[in-house]
């Protein structure tokens, strides 16, 4: 096996994508398998059921089943050719998959003996099963068996390892087990399980379906073997350099230059070293998968096509006839039944190709000039560019104005889901089984599971499970309130701070940062890593939007603990970060993960179809985490913020992108642009960009000040005066302090004393005003409320720790 690492990387460093990711692994090749109480594959079946007598004492009843159980599976071998116990069990046909050993007996007694039986004969070396015939039958405590008879301290240590983990403890017996069953099938010591042996075993259980569900193996895209491998690896077993987590491993990760071209096994050798040549020179300025996209385009999508169109095609030389055949096999994909749609952007990327050939070209002649050619693709090609942009401009305007009015509807739906979840969890879990609870005018009934007590056996917390008297539908409120909490948070934070679902899930407590104004004030401040635009930008977070972080560190602090260092995957750059504390990660099995983009989507899909039964407008009008930040835009603008500030804060680096998300009529974001224009014409020099004097900053802070008003604070923007003549309950721009909620009752009681005397003199004008009033005053104490059910959290904000020698010193 070739060596795993060569680089000497830091325990917590970023292992080297490219030289790991993606691997498949091999079994190992050990000249014989260890076995401490001698070498038992031809021994005779009396001389096995001793050394099982000596290896497991107790009992005499549990000696007694497993020495009948090791009998039993050998009698039923003899009947079979071969020298060794070996050859007959694999000519018995147990050793393939589904055919389980218990139906070797057919009482039910016998078959629970032959099951403990032939798992000591596993454990004693004397069958090695292949790893299918080891999962056809259910061995229980098969880890804890097979320590105790191979007395290997080095395993032995792993398993003191895994339980001092602070993962729940009903995962440290998966761990054990994906050990010892690795070991067992490639017959080996854990001395000699190296990392491409272990993964051998990975991706076979996984290749075949034999991951064991709820021990680790929670759904797609989870791994078996993440606890052990990620022990092993914390213990120094595996080599240097070798990925912390197995999930690094496995995960495909970046492919070289060379590699993304060869993947098209181009055969035109000069062409294949030009397109290197090509790539190269441009991968310094794109990220990855810009870079695997033009790879895509031009090696693949490109030449790769002309080549099986013309196989003698030499040079770059694409007479009108190939291109028009080039053309017509562009079109469609392979199997012909569905249009290309990014037909237009390969195109654009072939003739950006040829024009930048020709530019450098006359930089370096000797390199790029026996390649220049007329491009292929003539002007008229990309003609209606514009009016394409228009018609998906159209699109994107119809999606936002579909789903503006079902937003309030769908945060409502998860917000209520949310805090109905958890006061049922809260309400059910000191409930003992059998007993009934009424949450919100709906009963349950307490329930307890084998799985909930093997939980509670193991030292761990059983999850709460309750039976909906109503429907008779089972409840896991433990994982059914954690999933709802996600959403909840996904869906405010996206809609609150209008980022990109990447931006979303690479939050970390690092993001939240904190400006103290010289009168004490202290705002709030979201940064957003660097993504699409590779530029890092700061947000100010509102009151929804600082209590939904607030609520995310409560629920990751609680019972004294810190949010976990984990790496997360980047789909895109197809790496692994480094070890943050990042914000959107849960448990879903025995280690921490990352929420992925598509559990973001697949949440949403849920929660809509869940409302389609009852609003027939989620039928046609699903979110996706997208769609938020175009709401956001929209609302932002539509309430006269400049558009240009919109840009700062949705990062966009140009006001034509910003417009794009905007679904307002043209004319309307031009007439709030040039209003701002004119406005800072008037009220600054011509040195735009002059540095801040005192009293500039002065102002700008004085302006913050003069927004707070008796009932909260004004949200306008700076610059910018009060638009609504003060009348504040009616103005969107009013943030309620929830110290006035007695406030505005004491404002309702005299609104509708107002509206009493105006019925009764019949001013039918005052009567319409003052409804006005009571649906805002309304509307924004129950938004208030809505705020104020969330509780105050220290944010614990993070410091920068002293290294070992600065402490010294």
């Amino acid at each position: 096996m070739a060596e795993f690492g060569t680089a000497q990387l830091p325990k917590n460093s970023c292992s080297p994508p490219t030289r790991f990711a993606g691997l498949r692994g091999e079994p190992a090749k050990p000249a014989a398998s260890p076995m401490p109480h001698g070498d038992l594959t031809a021994s005779g079946a009396e001389q096995i059921q001793q050394v099982v007598r000596d290896v497991w004492p107790g009992g005499p009843d549990a000696v007694r089943r497993r020495a009948r159980g090791a009998r039993f599976l050998l009698e039923h071998l003899t009947g079979f050719p071969g020298p060794a116990w070996q050859q007959r069990w694999e000519a018995s046909g147990l050793n393939e998959r589904g055919r389980p050993v218990t139906a070797v007996r057919g009482k039910q007694a016998e078959r629970d003996e032959i099951c403990v039986g032939t798992a000591c004969l596993f454990s004693l070396r004397v069958i090695r099963p292949s790893l299918q015939a080891l999962r056809s039958t259910r061995f229980l405590r098969y880890g804890e068996r097979f320590l105790t008879a191979q007395n290997d301290p080095l395993l032995e240590e792993f398993w003191k390892r895994v339980q001092d983990t602070t993962v729940h403890p009903l995962h440290h017996g998966s761990a054990l087990f994906d050990t010892t069953a690795a070991l067992t099938t490639q017959g080996i010591a854990l001395a000699d399980l190296t990392p491409d042996a272990f993964l051998h075993y990975v991706w076979e259980s996984r290749d075949h379906g034999l991951a064991l569900k709820g021990r680790g193996d929670n759904g797609r895209g989870q791994f078996p073997g993440q606890l052990a491998w990620q022990v092993l690896h914390d213990m120094g077993h595996f080599p240097s350099g070798t990925p912390a987590t197995l999930r690094a491993a496995v995960l495909s990760g970046r492919r070289t230059v060379q590699e993304l071209v060869d993947r098209y096994n181009i055969r035109q050798q000069g062409v294949r070293q030009l397109l290197l040549d090509y790539l190269r020179r441009r991968e310094p300025e794109m990220d990855y998968s810009t870079l695997d996209q033009l790879s895509r385009s031009l090696a693949g999508l490109f030449w790769a096509k002309i080549e099986a169109l013309a196989p003698a095609q030499p040079d770059l030389r694409i007479g009108a006839e190939l291109y028009k055949r080039w053309r017509e096999a562009l079109g469609t994909h392979q199997d012909g039944r569905k249009q290309r749609e990014e037909f237009e952007h390969i195109l654009r990327s072939v003739r950006s190709f040829y024009t930048d050939l020709h530019s450098w070209a006359v930089e370096e002649p000797e390199k790029w000039a026996p390649w220049v050619a007329p491009c292929p693709v003539p002007d008229g090609a990309l003609r209606g560019v514009i009016i394409r942009q228009r018609r998906r401009k159209e699109r994107m305007d119809d999606r936002v104005r579909q789903r503006q009015p079902l937003l309030p509807m769908l945060v409502a739906h998860l917000e209520d889901r949310y805090h109905h979840l958890r006061a049922l969890l809260q309400a059910a879990s000191p409930l003992a089984n059998g007993e009934t609870v009424t949450v919100n005018g709906q009963a349950y009934q307490r329930v307890w599971t084998a799985a909930d007590d093997r939980r509670a056996r193991r030292g761990g917390q059983a999850n709460t499970r309750v039976l909906d008297l109503a429907t008779g539908k089972d409840i896991n409120v433990t994982t059914t309130e954690d999933l709802a909490f996600w959403e909840f948070a996904a869906v405010e934070v996206l809609r609150h701070a209008g980022i990109r679902i990447e931006e979303l899930l690479e939050l970390t407590h690092l993001s939240i940062r904190q400006y103290q104004r010289p009168n004490g004030e202290v705002i709030a401040l979201l940064v957003v890593a660097p993504s699409k635009t590779d530029r890092e930008r700061v947000i100010p977070m509102s009151a929804e939007l600082f209590a939904v972080f607030a609520a995310i560190i409560r629920r990751h602090t609680q019972h004294g603990r810190v949010i976990p260092l984990i790496q997360r995957y980047d789909n895109h750059e197809r790496r692994m970060s480094d070890p943050m504390p990042f914000l959107f990660q849960r448990h879903t099995g025995a280690v921490p993960r990352v929420i992925s983009p598509a559990t973001v989507l697949v949440m949403l899909r849920r929660r809509c179809a869940e409302l389609a039964e009852q609003h027939p407008g989620f039928r046609a009008a699903c979110f996706t985490p997208h769609d938020f930040r175009r709401l956001l835009a929209t609302d932002l603008v539509n309430n006269g913020l400049p558009i240009h500030i919109g840009a700062a804060l949705l990062g966009h680096l140009n006001l034509q992108t910003t417009r794009g998300y905007v679904a307002v009529f043209n004319e309307d974001v031009v007439r709030h642009y040039q209003e701002f224009l004119d406005r800072r014409r008037q009220v600054r020099s011509g040195d735009e960009y002059k540095p801040v004097t005192d009293s500039e900053w002065s102002e700008f802070e004085e302006h913050f000040d003069q927004r707070k008003v008796e009932l909260g604070g004004c949200a306008r923007p700076y610059g910018s005066a009060c638009q609504h003549e003060h009348a504040c309950l009616r103005c969107p721009m009013l943030a309620i302090n929830p110290k006035m909620l007695p406030r505005l009752d004491e404002i309702e009681d005299d609104l509708l004393a107002r509206r009493a005397r105006a019925e009764h003199e019949a001013w039918l004008g005052e009567v319409e005003g003052i409804d006005l009033t009571l649906t805002f005053l309304r509307q924004k104490r129950q938004e208030t409320k809505r705020l104020a059910r969330i509780a105050p959290v220290e944010l614990g904000m993070p410091s920068v720790q002293p290294t070992p020698a600065t402490r010294q010193e």
